[in-house]
């Protein structure tokens, strides 16, 4: 059996930059685990006040089960250094394609970081760098 990932992603603002990922990969709100009702439930039942913890995490997937889960946490440090990991977001369609994603990124908050003729980096709107890259092939 393989190993499922999940990445998470450390925030100032976790509403920011969870409304900004929705938007970047098609994402949604994860469900809670069950037999929780809601994330309110869930958090309560660690005696945690719902309340308190408003803007402390967001949890995202695909909607079509496909890609992995995305975790953003609050953590009361600022990112100070390049990330050692980050995410590719494909495109097909050329470099038409990857100037139309990276131009829809930046509207959704994104800026830009740098770019070649292959691709292009941005930095999300807590400055996590990103790629918009041509669709693998094969």
């Amino acid at each position: 059996m393989g190993a499922r990932i999940d990445l998470t992603l450390d925030a100032g603002d976790v509403a920011v930059l969870a409304a900004f990922w929705k938007t970047a990969l098609g994402y949604v709100d994860e469900p809670p685990p069950a037999p929780f009702a809601t994330r309110d439930e869930w958090l309560a039942s660690f005696g945690i006040d719902p309340a308190d913890s408003a803007n402390d995490g967001a949890w995202l997937c695909d909607p079509d089960g496909l890609g992995p889960r995305l975790s953003i946490l609050r953590v009361p440090e600022p990112k100070t250094a390049k990330n050692r990991l980050h995410l590719d977001i494909r495109v097909s369609g050329g470099r038409p394609a990857i100037e139309a994603e990276t131009a829809r990124l930046i509207a959704a908050g994104a800026r830009l970081v740098w770019q070649d003729d292959d691709h292009c980096v941005l930095g999300d709107p807590e400055g996590n760098e990103f790629c918009v890259a041509p669709a693998r092939r094969g």
